[in-house]
């Protein structure tokens, strides 16, 4: 059995699809690209496919993963193009590559965020920002399913920046100011998010966007404490495929029609 991880995004209007949308949309491609899926055993098999800590709804990402795993081996990046033909535009598979490691969801320890805040001046995002970052608790609100829920927002955030911008958006020319903050956070537990973040510097400076944030993650995997950086969690798999020997038939094999 062959497991390839894949990488994939969720851009323009595909931002608002579920998580659920997405894995109705992406089993129909399996079925198109006629991939010799792996099924779970019991009275109701299903594909096996792991997904690993999704988006939420709304957002746009650069950077979602999964992995699945195949009874017949294939090339991963052939495999990646079929796979892309056969999805909604928008919901674009670009990223193949061969598991040769364990624990791809343990090395999803950060994410990476871009908030663009529509009708904010940048002036009043950096006071903001300011504020929240010399915060040393920042509570928040969150509505659960089992009642309001109230955590510290700041502990999991490792950085955040604010930059000046203009909107550069076709459809909606605008000289209104434009604020863009750069989001670095941990996966913790309870999940800090982009929102309970703006819900934050609502809470610290009063800074309250007019419109809602356009929220895109750019980024997420292991958090490199010596860099300050988050790196791929892709990286260890294609190591380990380039110092790995490959045995007599395997690329043969690999190519085979998918």
């Amino acid at each position: 059995m062959q497991r390839i991880r894949l990488r994939y995004t969720k851009r323009g209007r595909l931002r608002f699809t579920s998580h659920r949308d997405f894995q109705r949309a992406f089993e129909r491609a399996l079925r198109r690209a006629e991939v010799p899926m792996a099924y779970s055993a019991g009275f109701t098999p299903h594909p096996k496919v792991s997904y690993a800590n999704a988006a939420p709804t709304g957002t746009g990402s650069e950077a979602e993963y999964l992995e699945i795993a195949l009874t017949e081996p294939r090339d991963p990046e052939r495999l990646r193009g079929l796979l892309d033909e056969s999805m909604p535009a928008g919901l674009d598979i670009v990223e193949a590559v061969e598991a040769r490691t364990s624990g791809l969801a343990d090395r999803l320890t950060a994410s990476v965020w871009e908030l663009r805040l529509e009708g904010v001046d940048p002036e009043d995002a950096r006071r903001a920002v300011d504020a929240f970052d010399a915060a040393g608790t920042v509570e928040v609100q969150r509505r659960t399913k089992n009642g309001v829920r109230t955590f510290d927002a700041r502990s999991a955030v490792v950085a955040l920046e604010s930059a000046d911008a203009r909107s550069s958006q076709p459809d909606r020319p605008t000289d209104q100011p434009c604020a863009i903050l750069r989001l670095v956070v941990r996966h913790v537990t309870p999940a800090v998010r982009p929102d309970d973040v703006l819900s934050g510097l609502r809470a610290v400076a009063d800074l309250a966007p007019p419109v809602p944030a356009a929220v895109t993650r750019l980024a997420q995997g292991l958090f490199d404490e010596e860099t300050g950086t988050v790196t791929d969690p892709l990286a260890p798999d294609r190591e380990a495929a380039a110092t790995e020997p490959q045995p007599a038939g395997a690329t043969a094999a690999a190519t085979a029609p998918a």
